[in-house]
Parts: C-alpha cells; sequence; structure tokens
C-alpha cells in the first residue's frame, strides 16, 4: 500500500530555528522518506513574524508550505509580499478581505495532492471568525481536489485545539496544534481517522523560555515591566511529527513525534 508520507515542522524560531532546519531536514527527509514538508513560520524572524527573505530561505531548505498565525503581520513589509507565495499561509478565519491565503492544494510524489490549512484559536487569543465554521469551508474547497488535508491549528487552549481534532475527525488526515512552543506527548490517531497532536512544538534554542532569553522573560514576570524579547542561542532542535497517510481515503495511518537535536 502506498503511504503518503508528511513532516509538520512545529514554530521556528528565529535564526536558530532556521538553521536546525537547514542543517537537521535533508537527514530527516532521507530517513523518513518525505513526500512532504509542512513548517509554522510566524517566529522565524528574529523571533517575531517573516520577511520575504526568510520565506525564501525555509524554501530553499526544502519546506514546501509555511503556516503561521497570530505574529503573522509582526514585521510590516509581510503586506508586500504575502500574497506572492500561494503556499506561505496565514490564518484562513481572518475576515474578508485580509490579504493572504488560508489553505492551498499542493501534488505529492504520490500523485495524490495534499491540502494544508491555517486556522487560529480564538480563546485567549485576538477574536477572528470562528475556526470550526471555517476549517468547513476550507476542507469543502480542497475535498475537489486533495485527498490529503492536513490542518495547523494555532491555538492557546489546548481544550479548543482537542475540540477542532474532534471536531474533524474523518473529516481531514490531521489536526496538528501550533503555538505554545511545548511538544505535548498526546500524538494519537482518533477513531475515525484524523491523526492529532496539540502542540508539536518549537524548532530553535532550548536553552531559553519558549525560545526566548530565559533572562529577560525572568524579568518582566518578576518586575512586571515591558522589555525587548530576544530569541535565545543555545541548544537548538527540531521537533515536529511525522505523519503516514493512505492517500486513497485520506485516513491517517501513524503519528510520530520528533525531537532532534542539533549538534554543532
Amino acid at each position: 500500500m502506498t503511504v503518503a508520507k508528511i513532516l509538520f515542522i512545529g514554530d521556528i524560531v528565529g535564526k536558530p530555528g532556521r538553521v536546525a532546519v537547514r542543517e537537521l531536514l535533508p537527514a530527516i527527509i532521507e530517513n523518513h522518506r518525505i513526500d512532504l514538508v509542512v513548517a509554522n513560520c510566524e517566529n522565524a524572524a528574529a523571533g517575531f513574524g517573516v520577511t520575504r527573505e526568510v520565506v525564501e530561505e525555509l524554501f530553499r531548505n526544502r519546506v514546501d508550505v509555511l503556516t503561521s498565525g497570530n505574529h503573522i503581520w509582526d514585521k510590516k513589509e509581510v503586506l508586500e509580499f504575502v500574497e506572492d507565495y500561494e503556499t506561505l499561509l496565514r490564518p484562513a478565519n481572518y475576515p474578508a478581505g485580509v490579504p493572504g491565503f488560508g489553505s492551498v492544494a499542493v501534488p505529492s510524489p504520490t500523485g495524490s495532492f495534499i491540502g494544508v490549512i491555517n486556522l487560529s484559536g480564538r480563546v485567549f487569543m485576538h477574536s477572528l471568525d470562528c475556526p470550526f465554521r471555517s476549517a468547513e469551508k476550507e476542507i469543502a474547497k480542497l475535498a475537489k481536489k486533495a485527498s490529503i488535508i492536513l490542518v495547523d491549528m494555532h491555538a492557546e487552549a489546548t481544550s479548543e485545539k482537542q475540540a477542532l481534532g474532534w471536531f474533524l475527525d474523518g473529516r481531514v488526515s490531521a489536526v496538528v496544534g501550533t503555538h505554545t512552543h511545548v511538544q505535548t506527548a498526546d500524538e494519537r490517531i482518533l477513531p475515525n481517522g484524523t491523526a492529532y497532536i496539540t502542540d508539536v512544538g518549537m524548532t530553535g534554542p532550548f536553552d531559553s523560555i519558549i525560545g526566548t532569553r530565559k533572562e529577560i522573560v525572568l524579568e518582566r514576570f518578576l518586575t512586571n515591566m515591558p522589555n525587548k524579547f530576544d530569541v535565545a542561542r543555545g541548544d537548538a532542535r527540531l521537533q515536529g511529527v511525522v505523519l503516514g497517510v493512505d492517500p486513497a481515503n485520506g485516513k491517517a495511518l501513524e503519528i510520530e513525534r520528533l525531537n532532534v537535536c542539533l549538534h554543532v
């Protein structure tokens, strides 16, 4: 049986995260026989947002589709190029009229098309359109072409991510959570064939507090005073999940967590 293998890379944080992708991704693709690579890039440019140069770098380094989240607009220049790349996604549940694309269908080596949907949660985050109803709209659009559909649910609340997983069970191949930068150990395949994990984790410096220099975050907690967050440097890792999906019916067959250290 042919199995489509998809790698989803957790939130790439700054230059350490990009270096981890560059150095570690080729071997992961070869060892796991990956057909498509998807990565969340919303923190890839110095920890906040994304630039055209960073987008081009990640595409050169064999990432096929980039998803994002609430930090996609942090670098204002993104408005100048977000629609130049169909495979650079922003959450599909932004209101009508917001530039950019919320989903895409791309061909895979197996001969099937793989759809990717980007959504943002609303609990403890900005109030956007309903991610559940937006998911249904995007699925209806992609299902005309793609036999496999992957959803990046960029959200704070674990309950909201789990709810979307159950809501879409059997209608998409996988629901993977991003945003918290902390990899969860709850990967599973739901009863109707949807792979699920609450958060795939972070790709970047782990000698940090979710990618930021520890002393800066501690100072803010201790003093409640604003300060500038800087990306940390030590212990770069790539975290994510490898998904195995039956392209004939879009059902997930496997989900495996990755946590690969970059030794320099």
